[in-house]
């Protein structure tokens, strides 16, 4: 049944309404049809699949009307978007975690300075060293060097690692995922060879972003990171946990509106999980399913985004990752870490790093996405310039 907005000539913003009810025209019957909630949802999907932009009141309706259905329809359009720029391929990036000794003490996560039931460690420059030499040799092109806030990787320290990384392979890419530094301190590890820089923002609004870290943790500065790494000329990712402990529909929808404003050129989302040693140990875990609608809906918010499919996702469901790829993701990071180390990594409880999650296993995970109709290609995986489809 075709369906339009009342008077509609191209701009599918144009309804009709009377008190607050909005009525649509049906072209079969010739008659008019109040709109309801799905016909709503479905036509912000549409405006944003056509590039538009919405007010935080338009994405709070989409994150309140999530449904079976209308992720589905999400889904839909956020897959014709990837596949328009990066057809069936998917990047990979081998995860190192260089060290789970932290400074900061946020409440949800499993490495936090306070929790005394971890075994802490920091690896050499040469344990890293020897990680990406396996990861070259098994197909990977971009490194994920990732780590709590440990004071020992100063300056000094890090850009020594990261231009003995880009002397032995100048053509990857290395992000970094470290947390807060100075503006001048980003800018020495630009220079030193770091191309991307993961920074999760975690929520858009303040309140909620001190209900998950202590007090001194500042909302505005983690803000102001975002935007002195965009300045400098990284690759920016931002991101947020699905589900944690005082997350509402309104603190969602701001997030949304902040990736559409931001534009960042990666988005890390995953399920919340509970970690046993964490103040929020006895907090529900997020959704997998609805973390792949607000997947798909990030996709249509940044068409050429280089989305991954989570190791969250993973853990909470055994089908997380293909779910991530099939919801709009791009992107899978297999664990690169030495084995000795991985399980001493843990944000969050149940943490998968082996099977299809571990580097030396990729043909697994090479298996499993080609059943799902996707391609894992040995690139760096920029972001796309040139659409493959239209």
């Amino acid at each position: 049944m075709a369906i339009w907005p009342v008077g509609y000539s191209g701009d599918h913003r144009n309804i009709a309404k009377n008190e607050g009810r909005v009525f649509k025209f049906d072209l079969e019957t010739l008659s008019f049809a109040e709109e309801t909630m799905e016909d709503r949802v479905k036509n912000l999907i549409d405006r944003l699949y056509c590039g538009d932009q919405l007010e935080v009141k338009e994405y709070k309706g989409l994150v309140e009307g999530y449904t079976q259905e209308n992720a589905a329809y999400a889904r839909e359009k956020a897959v014709k978007v990837r596949k328009r720029w990066y057809g069936n391929k998917i990047f990979i990036r081998g995860l190192i975690e260089l060290t789970n000794i932290c400074r900061n003490d946020c409440y949800y996560c499993g490495i936090r300075h306070s929790n005394k039931n971890v075994s802490r460690y920091r690896l050499t420059k040469e344990e890293v060293m020897e990680s990406c030499r396996e990861g070259y040799a098994l197909g990977f092109r971009t490194f994920v060097l990732q780590g709590g806030e440990d004071g020992y990787f100063t300056d000094v320290v890090m850009t020594d690692l990261l231009r003995g990384i880009k002397r032995e392979y100048p053509k990857v890419a290395i992000t970094l995922s470290i947390g807060e530094r100075s503006k001048e301190s980003y800018q020495r590890l630009f220079d030193a060879g770091a191309d991307r820089f993961l920074l999760r923002h975690e929520t858009a609004k303040k309140e909620h972003y001190q209900h998950l870290h202590p007090e001194q943790m500042s909302f505005e500065r983690r803000l102001e990171c975002l935007r002195e790494l965009k300045e400098i000329g990284f690759y920016v990712g931002c991101g947020f946990m699905v589900g944690s402990p005082g997350q509402t529909v309104e603190s969602l929808a701001m997030d949304l509106k902040l990736i559409e404003n931001l534009q960042p050129q990666m988005c890390g989302i995953g399920p919340f999980i509970p970690q046993k040693d964490t103040p929020f140990r006895n907090e529900k875990a997020g959704s997998a399913d609805f973390t792949c609608y607000l997947l798909s809906l990030i996709r249509l918010i940044c068409p050429k985004n280089l989305l991954p499919s989570t190791t969250a996702l993973s853990t909470i469901d055994d089908f997380g990752r293909e779910k991530g790829i099939l919801a709009g993701a791009n992107v899978v990071m297999p664990n690169l870490s030495p084995f000795a180390v991985r399980s001493k990594y843990t944000l969050y409880d149940k943490k998968v790093f082996s099977g299809s999650e571990s580097a030396q296993e990729l043909a697994k995970l090479k298996e499993r996405m080609c059943r799902i109709g996707y391609e894992i290609v040995e690139d760096r995986g920029d972001m796309s310039s040139v659409k493959e489809e239209e």
